[in-house]
């Protein structure tokens, strides 16, 4: 594992414009092309190796919290028991989900945490590096989500009634989060899905079911929208009783908290991609670092670096921390690269690189494009 320095292409904005990926100078420069990061083969295998015996320790997490009630120690709201008993009841199948995992080209993968239910730097994961791949001339990519993401959708569409419409929702105010929909909803309509757009704001309840501002039923939703945050709408208490297909189900909202990451280090000490991680402080000596339960984007995360403390600002941390060992991220250049690392349904189907010059990957993170030969 290397960074390259690159020229970029005098007009990828025009290009990247045209398929929708709007937000790529995001405060100031969201993607950079300046430079890439090359890996070897061997690289990539241990890469997907790892992506896909950390989906298997997360299945079996999931099953451990519901066959031992562990619903209030991993700090899930009561209303969404029920909702996650009977989505993995039913083993609703999930979509998609991003592992950050440290990694710097000489030791083991280790994972930093798990974006399970709404993970974002889609598009530019499956799309746009691979639009840079192709005209860059570079060998290969670690990168098959876009025909993953078509086929998972067909699978969805085969276990589906016939004619079946899939809504797709994020929030109104997020551009960054529509262009990620939009670009799910082109997937799902390449896989034969009748899909449509519906902002959460604007998704009804008629007092029999869910709709959308021309009154069609939403039987299969897809939202950008996590969770915790669903069960605090008011249409909340509807969800279960209306029989309403959620994408991602119920169940993937024990993943996508940090919670997990203490559940996994329990269940399985020692494994060589996890890193130790408390619900309690003080078991990890002077290097740590600390994060709320449902920080999103490096918020109120705290790094303690022998004596030294690096943090980000946020409004979290009042719904409880967990406490996980200290892996820095690799230094390139005063570059810190996080790899995001993608499953789709069951399967690893790619990487994102996502780099500052904080220890802390924030929102406003450069998303580097890769290689390999």
């Amino acid at each position: 594992m290397r960074r390259v320095k690159c020229v970029p292409r005098p007009d990828w904005t025009r290009k990247f414009e045209d398929f929708g990926f709007s937000y790529h100078s995001l405060d100031g420069r969201y993607w950079d092309e300046s430079a890439c990061y090359h890996f070897s083969s061997s690289e990539i295998d241990m890469l997907e190796e790892a992506t896909s015996e950390l989906h298997a320790l997360c299945l079996k997490a999931v099953q451990h919290i519901i066959d031992n009630d562990l619903f209030e120690r991993q700090r899930v709201p009561r209303a969404l028991v029920p909702m996650i008993r009977s989505s993995w009841d039913k083993r609703e199948p999930s979509l998609y989900g991003r592992f950050d995992l440290c990694y710097d080209g000489i030791n083991t993968p280790k994972l930093l945490e798990y974006n399970a239910d709404t993970p974002t730097s889609l598009l530019e994961a499956a799309v746009a590096q691979w639009h840079w791949l192709e005209e860059t001339g570079r060998p290969d990519q670690f990168n098959s989500l876009h025909e993953k993401l078509i086929a998972r959708w067909g699978e969805f569409r085969a276990k589906l009634p016939l004619n079946a419409v899939l809504h797709l929702s994020c929030v109104k105010d997020s551009e960054e989060d529509w262009v990620t929909t939009e670009y799910l909803r082109d997937t799902a309509l390449q896989a034969g899905l009748d899909a449509r757009s519906v902002f959460v704001e604007d998704v009804g309840w008629n007092t029999e079911q869910f709709v959308d501002l021309d009154g069609e039923p939403i039987k299969v939703w897809f939202k950008l929208y996590p969770w915790e945050w669903l069960c605090g709408e008011e249409f909340a208490p509807h969800l279960l009783a209306s029989g309403i297909r959620v994408i991602e189900p119920a169940w993937k909202a024990l993943l996508s908290s940090k919670a997990i990451l203490p559940l996994l280090w329990e269940l399985s000490p020692g494994h060589r991609n996890l890193l130790p991680a408390y619900f309690e402080p003080g078991k990890l000596g002077s290097r740590y670092a600390a994060k709320p339960i449902y920080s999103r984007e490096g918020a109120n995360v705290q790094l303690y670096i022998a004596g030294k403390t690096e943090s980000q600002p946020g409004t979290y941390g009042a719904e409880g921390w967990v406490y996980q060992d200290l892996a820095l991220l690799p230094d390139f250049d005063g570059n810190h690269p996080v790899i995001g690392s993608w499953v789709v349904g069951d399967e690893p189907a790619g990487m994102g690189i996502r780099e500052g010059s904080s220890f802390i990957t924030t929102n406003t993170s450069r998303f580097v494009p890769h290689y390999f030969d």
